[in-house]
């Protein structure tokens, strides 16, 4: 069978089907009555009728999922679509280390937990942390013995010398991390904690394990703001402003986001630049290292300057290789009509021919009611 004859069969195919969906709004005739082997009404044949399942009222509608809009010509600006990768808000990340070499003796929080701010997360042991306990101890009993003496008792230069050394000691306790006084303890313990709310992302250490000054113990990130970067050709990025707005897609959820910046470098191997948007991550949806879709607003717009006749992109189907959308016809049926289409604008698609302005169509649930009207193209098919 040839090509040609194959696409006569499909278009004769799907013109069956629209007068199959047609028919199962027309009233019963007595005609129709007296077919139906079973004697039943040709009232209770038509409710039974598979195909009876496109004409639904708005419960039915709600439960199915369906959703209906009217359309409306718009001008639609450009719309980039670029795919983007979730990563940690840098101003809002801290990386967890000692300031001097000791050896981990005991862990107060693991990988995955929430913490709040001054929250403890590993205590260490230290010689050094030892050496300046110590040295701030005996510096403290040191100023309170010429402090309680008194300048009669004391000379100037003394009490000058024992307050500089109070000074010297604590400026070293603190520079270790420690607090600016002595807490009566000189066995070198201290305690790390977290310096603001978040959420530990790393953890790399075992209790027991000597930690040199530098090495990150934990990742601690507030998660309330994450970054996404999303990768543009070079020549698209200078169309993108800062601080206009984008749409960043991730498991079927839309979240509104801002463009911080773009980067002033373009990466050797894929020749793209990374444009950076900040995104309010509500309920938790987004971690570092998600791939996401993302859609930018593009300045200097060269969309179409005509207003246009838009369909969300999820309401088009395919029946019998044509493109269609679901339409509400005089009736109340959901009618597929083919349509003509044209550019991709976001998640919306430009229909050039097949529907005008004032139409009422199925802009969610399209896939149910194709799946509907091809059972009830088969049902009719073994009736015959």
């Amino acid at each position: 069978m040839t090509a040609i004859a194959m696409n006569v069969i499909c278009r004769r195919s799907f013109a069956c089907m629209l007068l199959l969906l047609a028919a199962c709004g027309q009233p019963s005739t007595p005609a129709d009555a007296a077919h139906d082997d079973d004697g039943e009404s040709a009232a209770h044949v038509a409710s039974e009728s598979p195909t009876r399942g496109l004409r639904m009222d708005a419960a039915a509608m709600q439960a199915a999922g369906i959703r209906l809009a009217v359309l409306q010509r718009a001008q639609m600006e450009e719309q980039l679509r670029a795919p983007g990768e979730v990563v940690d808000n840098a101003y809002g990340t801290t990386l967890i280390t000692p300031r001097v070499p000791a050896l981990v003796v005991r862990r107060h929080a693991k990988l995955g937990d929430e913490v709040r701010a001054g929250a403890p997360l590993a205590t260490l042991a230290s010689v050094e942390v030892s050496d300046a306990q110590a040295e701030l101890r005996s510096a403290e009993q040191e100023w309170r013995r010429v402090s309680a003496l008194g300048p009669e008792a004391v000379a100037g230069r003394r009490i000058s010398e024992a307050r500089i050394a109070v000074d010297r000691a604590r400026a070293r306790a603190q520079a270790y991390g420690l607090p600016g006084t002595a807490n009566g303890s000189v066995d070198g313990r201290f305690t790390l904690t977290a310096p603001h709310a978040g959420r530990i992302t790393e953890d790399a250490f075992v209790v027991g394990e000597r930690i040199e000054p530098g090495r990150a113990l934990f990742r601690l990130v507030e998660e309330s703001t994450v970054w996404v970067d999303a990768k543009l050709p070079t020549g698209e990025v200078a169309r993108i402003e800062a601080g206009s707005p984008a749409i960043v897609v991730a498991a079927g959820h839309r979240l509104p986001g801002t463009v911080l910046r773009a980067a002033h470098r373009t990466s050797e191997t894929t020749r793209s630049t990374v444009v950076r948007i900040e995104v309010a991550n509500h309920d938790d949806l987004l971690h570092g290292g998600d791939f996401v879709d993302v859609y930018l607003d593009a300045a200097g717009d060269t969309a179409a300057s005509d207003s246009v006749l838009t369909v969300p992109t999820a309401a088009l189907v395919q029946l019998e290789g044509d493109s269609v959308v679901f339409r509400r016809d005089a009736q109340g049926g959901l009618v597929p009509v083919p349509v003509r289409t044209g550019a991709v604008i976001g998640e919306r698609t430009v229909i050039a021919e097949g529907l005008k302005a004032g139409d009422t169509v199925v802009v969610e649930g399209a896939f149910t009611l194709k799946a509907q009207l091809l059972k009830a193209q088969l049902g009719e098919g073994h009736g015959h």
